[in-house]
């Protein structure tokens, strides 16, 4: 997570993580443009409003939503916990590119890693916690 700057381009960069998704966020200026791995963010997250407005929520919180573009590398895991990754990885940058933004954004609870991860299934059981059907005779 460290600024770097690059032909008169500050870059921020923010790692985020959810279930058993990581993505790696860098922050540049621009329009408000989101790329998740070469694709465009609305072709990405299915067009899935939720997914998206997941995603901007750390910009819109500070007011910044159309000042910064979202360019992220992302793998492991399903839509759900890679759009929670990226909000926690958007939310980093955010506090790199002013310390000022933290207050808010950890107010908001942008700052905080789910834990909640898949439970490991156990023996005897068909998954984590679903026993076999009872029979009494």
């Amino acid at each position: 997570m460290q600024a770097t700057e690059s032909t008169d381009k500050v870059v921020y960069w923010g790692t985020g993580r959810r279930k058993s998704s990581i993505a790696r966020v860098r922050l540049v200026p621009g329009s408000g443009e989101i790329v998740v791995n070469g694709k465009p963010g609305v072709d990405y997250f299915n067009r899935n409003p939720s997914y998206i407005s997941s995603v901007k929520a750390p910009l819109e919180t500070l007011g910044v939503e159309n000042e910064y573009d979202i360019l992220v590398k992302a793998h492991g895991g399903g839509l759900t916990g890679q759009s929670d990754a990226v909000k926690l990885g958007v939310a980093r940058a955010l506090c790199q590119l002013d310390p000022e933004n933290r207050q808010p954004l950890k107010t908001e609870g942008y700052l905080r890693r789910d834990p909640r991860a898949k439970e490991r299934k156990k023996y005897g059981l068909h998954k984590a916690r679903k026993a076999p059907q009872y029979s009494k005779r």
